[in-house]
């Protein structure tokens, strides 16, 4: 009776987890595995007009490899709740660009007159005209993790700022990120902890998601935009 009692109960937790699996896939927005030549009608690139700077697709990853500034937006509108997941990891070995450094993200951005959003040359000080939110991970050289709240030509309202070594970089970690918007709040989250939240009354109701980065070379994969 006993051997029967675990067996069942093994079976209930298999269900559950496997519905919980099937909801999660059914919630899925978007899903990039970046398995072919970089698309440029879903990704555009804003790379600062340096040598050795690029940004392709090699073995199903996203790669920044960038002397100066680079943001590749998500060429798709966002709107809701949702939560954005990516797997990133900062390289480290002896590559030109490489350099432990900025592990940076864009989201909620809009422009203020509804313009288009894609006409930036990668240079940072070029985003100051947008509304969104930003964290710079490992800024500075990796001694600022800053989290801002950009105004549109008025202020780059810092709301945060974590400069400890735990919220500082690791070389050639990979790291699992996660962005939450819903409900006027949202949040930043690195490897399962939350490192910044922020409540907001006026998300723009529809906006963009970007990775951003300078002088640095990076791996992303695994993106996924899920329905909350």
């Amino acid at each position: 009776m006993k051997i029967l009692r675990v067996i069942c109960l093994c079976t209930i937790i298999g269900f559950i987890g496997s519905c919980i699996g099937q909801n999660r896939m059914k919630n899925i927005l978007f899903k990039e595995d970046f398995y072919t030549p970089l698309n440029t009608q879903k990704w555009i690139a804003e790379i600062e007009p340096l040598p050795n700077s690029k940004v392709f697709t090699q073995e199903n990853k996203l790669i920044l490899d960038t002397k100066g500034g680079v943001t590749v937006w998500y060429n798709q509108v966002l709107t809701g709740n949702y939560e954005i997941l990516f797997k990133r990891k900062i390289i480290v070995a002896d590559g030109k660009n490489d350099r432990l450094s900025d592990l940076n993200v864009f989201w909620l951005a809009e422009t203020p007159n509804n313009t288009n959003l894609f006409t930036r040359t990668g240079k940072f000080e070029d985003y100051d005209s947008l509304n969104m939110y930003y964290v710079g991970m490992g800024g500075n050289t990796n001694t600022t993790t800053r989290f801002r709240k950009y105004e549109a030509n008025t202020q780059r309202k810092l709301l945060a700022e974590k400069n400890e070594a735990k919220y500082l970089l690791k070389p050639n970690h990979e790291y699992q990120i996660k962005i939450i918007v819903k409900d006027k709040i949202t949040s930043f989250w690195v490897d399962g902890e939350k490192f910044f939240e922020a409540n907001d009354e006026h998300f723009p109701s529809k906006s963009y998601f970007g990775f951003r980065s300078t002088f640095s070379h990076q791996e992303i994969w695994d993106f996924k935009v899920l329905r909350l």
